[in-house]
């Protein structure tokens, strides 16, 4: 395989999302009915990723592959692999692995949130790109959050050279008012959040050297990956992308990150109550011109 079309992007989709009591992937978000992973796949291609890897969950995974096969065009090119237990999101990466060349580097995002083309094309400029940097896509934090129903955030402390210092996962924000006021009942200060806070929604790149470093996190994790279902029996049995870069960000590999930007709203679904909030905002988008009226419409890469 190679990149000369753009680097993969490996799409996260094997959650369960029991919060919201279905195949988050395939919610009905767009203004004809599209599910997210259409919108978000689309939005990535248009953008410049040359082919898409999507990560699924043994029970989820069935219908999510029918449903890309039945509506996806013959010409854009995916792969499907399988996370065999639940065990993190570092974890379903390295799922991944096999589908992606060892020298290549490649983005990683939620299944069940559209970014943007505008966000996809500032990760696809920096993948293309001769740094050795790994990169995150911040958003304002009052760019990510739907409705007044809590949410997980990871807020990033940047220096001024633009590189992640650290990145604290808040729980349960929540938008206080219209304005940028935000709140976190997870019980830990700040309480209060600012608005503008750049803030994770796991949009990252990662360049060749990140597999070392998630062998080694999942190698310290004490999870038997190879039980598969025992290794459930622990609690909170996972290992999770955004704290395992957290700690080689600050711990002795002093792993470099670059923060970019972006102003683009995120449109994402953490519970059923968000479907009417996501899909006006994507009618909007629509209507607006920002956002194009059908999916797979501007660019199409040949199958290998």
């Amino acid at each position: 395989m190679s990149d000369a079309v753009g680097p993969p992007l490996v799409v996260l989709a094997a959650g369960l999302a029991r919060r919201y009591g279905g195949c988050k992937p395939l919610a009905p978000i767009g203004p004809r009915g599209e599910a997210v992973i259409d919108l978000l796949s689309s939005d990535a291609l248009d953008a410049g990723f040359g082919r898409i890897v999507l990560v699924l969950h043994p029970e989820t995974g069935p219908a999510v592959r029918y449903h890309v096969e039945r509506v996806w065009p013959g010409t854009v090119e995916v792969s499907f692999v399988t996370q065999p237990a639940p065990l993190g999101t570092v974890h379903a990466v390295l799922a991944a692995r096999d589908a992606v060349d060892a020298d290549q580097p490649f983005g990683v995002a939620n299944a069940d949130d559209v970014y943007g083309a505008p966000a996809m094309r500032v990760l696809v400029e920096s993948l293309s790109s001769r740094a050795e940097e790994h990169v995150l896509v911040g958003y304002r934090l009052r760019s990510t959050v739907a409705t007044g129903d809590p949410v997980t955030r990871g807020i990033c402390d940047v220096d001024g050279s633009g590189h992640l210092v650290a990145l604290t996962e808040r729980r349960k924000v929540a938008r206080l008012d219209e304005g940028a006021r935000f709140a976190a009942g997870d019980g830990r200060d700040p309480s209060e959040l600012d608005g503008d806070a750049i803030t994770s929604v796991n949009l990252w790149g990662f360049r060749p050297a990140i597999w070392a470093v998630f062998d080694k996190a999942m190698a310290e994790s004490g999870l038997d990956v190879a039980a598969g279902a025992s290794a459930l029996e622990a609690p909170k049995a996972e290992v999770l992308l955004p704290e395992v870069v957290a700690r080689a960000v600050t711990g002795h590999e002093g792993l470099p990150v670059r923060v970019l930007t972006t102003e683009s709203k995120l449109v994402g679904v953490t519970h059923a109550a968000d479907l009417p909030v996501v899909t006006a905002e994507l009618a909007r988008q629509v209507a607006s011109g920002v956002r194009p009226p059908a999916t797979f419409e501007r660019s199409r890469p040949a199958r290998a």
